[in-house]
Formats: structure tokens, sequence, C-alpha cells
């Protein structure tokens, strides 16, 4: 499989994921989610940018749900709830919005 960014083709495996996680852009992870209904919002850039920092600074972590409310909590200065997050990411928020950040499919089970 594969999405057409740019002018250019990026590779992605069957489920969504990027093959290669240096095809990562802003324009990129804006294709995935239009082909996903998401219109992205400061929100949703808050969590992508968090598990990119937390993947690519912490030697491959990958945050889970119940991580990502701890998180979001904390930066948005109130108590955020799961409901919010599935609002932002209706597929499962920690695996959707990895997808969306150009990371590798996580195989945890759960996510909360």
């Amino acid at each position: 499989m594969s999405i057409e960014v740019d002018g250019n083709t990026i590779a992605t495996t069957e489920s969504g994921f990027l093959e290669n996680p240096d095809d990562w852009t802003e324009s990129v992870a804006k294709a995935m989610a239009e082909t996903e209904e998401l219109e992205l919002n400061e929100q949703h850039w808050d969590i992508i940018r968090y598990l990119r920092d937390e993947y690519f600074s912490n030697n491959g972590n990958q945050p889970n749900n119940r991580t990502l409310l701890k998180e979001m909590s904390s930066r948005w200065g109130r108590k955020v709830s799961n409901k919010e997050l599935f609002e932002l990411f209706p597929g499962n928020p920690s695996k959707q919005a990895g997808r969306l950040s150009g990371l590798p499919e996580s195989m945890r089970k759960g996510g909360y």
C-alpha cells in the first residue's frame, strides 16, 4: 500500500503505518488523517508531537492511552477524559495517533 503526498509515493503497511519512519512529515500526517476523515487541530498536533518525541527521544517508547491522558492533562492544564481522546482519535488514540505520527505499529494489547 502507499499514499501520495506532495508528488511523492510513501509506502505504508497493510494497516496504514509508514514502512519507513523517515518518510514522515506534517504533510504526510495530514494526508493520512484525510484518508481517515480527520481534520487535525492543535490538540491532535500536541499528541502527535508528544508521541514522536517520546519515540525518538526515549528509546522507542510508545505511550499507551493512560499515559496520553496523564500527559495531555498536564500539558493542557485540565483533566482530559478518555472520551475526549477517543473523540480526537476514534480509531484508538495511542494506535491511530501513533500511525499519524509515523511510528511503527505497536504490538501491545489493550492500550489503557
